[in-house]
């Protein structure tokens, strides 16, 4: 079963090292994601990400953001990545699900009542969504409000997948987070900018007990 009770997207810093951290605190997936960057460099980055948390933690899941042509290529390559994260302007799912196989981990950015709905006419070939922005994020600009807490709540339930809180989330959303009915938070600068990202992996995953 996916565990996404605490999901890191890694940015500036050490995205290595804090993938390792994060996984040895039982963070369920890593997203890999790193712009601007070249494919080349991503793919780089994405190996030596994935390798550091499959030391680290085997059961930690690792995805490629937006790209399913290099998830697809570590994938084949027998790396520990097992699959992609999707915007709303990438690859369709279902193509994406035609590429990378039944068994890989595909999600899909959201963040409003009719993407959610669209997505549950994709709902088959995703295994979930992430909704946001939780508040204004520097890293990046969705051009959607801002939902809060409240604004979860008629998000979980109209999604028919589970549904990951993003956008500047901190360990210290997370149990306001939690009692919304979402399956876990994403954290990127909450988790790279940390002294001890496996310390913050383990109080978000308290969050979801």
């Amino acid at each position: 079963m996916l565990d996404l009770r605490c999901y890191l997207v890694t940015g500036p810093g050490d995205a290595v090292g804090v993938a390792a951290a994060a996984a040895r605190g039982g963070a369920g997936v890593v997203q890999v994601r790193s712009k601007p960057i070249s494919p080349r460099d991503l793919l780089s980055l994405a190996t030596e990400v994935a390798r550091a948390v499959a030391r680290a933690n085997p059961a930690t899941r690792v995805l490629i953001d937006d790209r399913v042509d290099i998830a697809a290529a570590l994938m084949h390559r027998g790396e520990h990545v097992h699959g992609v994260h999707l915007g709303q302007d990438d690859l369709p799912v279902r193509d994406a699900r035609a590429i990378l196989g039944p068994r890989a981990i595909i999600g899909l950015t959201t963040g409003t009542l009719p993407l959610v709905e669209a997505a549950n006419e994709v709902a088959e070939a995703i295994d979930y969504i992430g909704a946001g922005p939780y508040r204004p994020t520097p890293t990046k600009d969705s051009g959607r409000p801002p939902l809060g807490v409240a604004g979860y709540i008629p998000l979980v339930q109209a999604s028919r997948v589970p549904v990951v809180a993003i956008g500047d989330v901190t360990a210290q959303d997370a149990p306001a987070l939690a009692d919304t009915g979402v399956a876990g938070v994403a954290l990127s600068r909450g988790l790279m900018r940390a002294e001890d990202p496996e310390a913050v992996t383990r109080s978000v995953l308290g969050a979801f007990a």
